[in-house]
This record gives C-alpha cells, structure tokens and sequence, in this order.
C-alpha cells in the first residue's frame, strides 16, 4: 500500500498539472481561442451514471443539476490519477528526480482519452473528425496535453525541491 506521503505527493503533482492547463486554457480563451467546457464533461460523465456513455451530441442531451461542478471534479480527477499512473511506470527515483522528457511524452500519451473515447462518446467522432476543424481541434488537444506534462513535470520538480 502506497505511504501517506506518496499519495500527497501524487495528489499534488495531479492538481499542480491540471491546475497548470487550466492557466494554458485560461490564456487562450482571453485570446479568443475556443477551449473545452467543463460543463459538457459533467454532463457526459452524469449521463454515463445514469447508463448512457454516448451521444449525438453531448451539448443536445438533457442537463443535469450541477454538471459544471461535476465536469470540474471530473477533470482534477482524472489529473490526479494521470499523475498516479505515471509514478507508476516511472517509479521512485523518478519523483526524487523528475526530468522532463518522461512527463512530457506522458502527457501528450495522455491525449489518446479524449480522441479515441472521450470525444467519440461525446459526438465529436474519432481525433474530433466530426468537427467542422478536426486538425485544429486535434493540434490544440496536442497542445493542452503537452502544457499538462510540462506540468507533471513541474510540480514533480517543487515537490522534490521543497525536500
């Protein structure tokens, strides 16, 4: 069983990373640039509670009470156990001494959710080929994915500093 300490480290690095595309996510909006919307996370994960996982299209299903928030929740979520299954595979020394490259290639293999399942579930199709701009949509999910590993990495780098 994972120590106490770990699990606070990888709760961290989870929030610290997400927290980091968040700002990216953030920065581009003010710039016009269009982002996700958490709501539509919510909404899709609600409705797979409720024993439907895909959709038409997720903005044409019924709302459900606080879908923002669960879209949210969802989202730190899935960061925090992104960061955990790379500590897994990296291991230790990897935490004691982040580099990187790792988190980085981890980050944009973390794109794959949303291409090849979370976008399809949501009627967006496959790499969001049902989009009107698939290679737009695509590049930008790339983008997002590496500010993500750029921030496994950095708040790794934090954690390890501050011991």
């Amino acid at each position: 069983m994972p120590s106490l300490p770990l699990i606070a480290h990888t709760v961290l690095i989870g929030i610290g990373a997400t927290a980091l595309m968040d700002v990216w996510l953030l920065v581009l909006a003010r710039l016009g640039v269009p982002t996700a919307g958490f709501a539509m996370v919510g909404r899709w994960v609600g409705h797979i509670a409720r024993g439907r996982f895909a959709h038409a299209a997720i903005a044409k299903a019924p709302p459900l009470p606080f879908e923002r928030g669960l879209g949210w929740l969802t989202h730190y979520l899935v960061g925090i156990a992104y960061a955990a299954l790379l500590i897994a595979a990296l291991g230790l020394d990897w935490l004691a001494q982040p580099t990187v490259l790792p988190a980085l290639v981890f980050g944009l293999a973390t794109v794959a959710a949303p291409w090849l399942v979370m976008q399809p579930a949501m009627g967006a199709g496959f790499l969001a080929l049902k989009t009107p701009t698939p290679l737009k949509n695509c590049l930008r999910n790339l983008a997002n994915h590496a500010v993500f590993g750029a921030g496994l990495y950095l708040a790794a780098a934090a954690l390890a500093a501050s011991h």
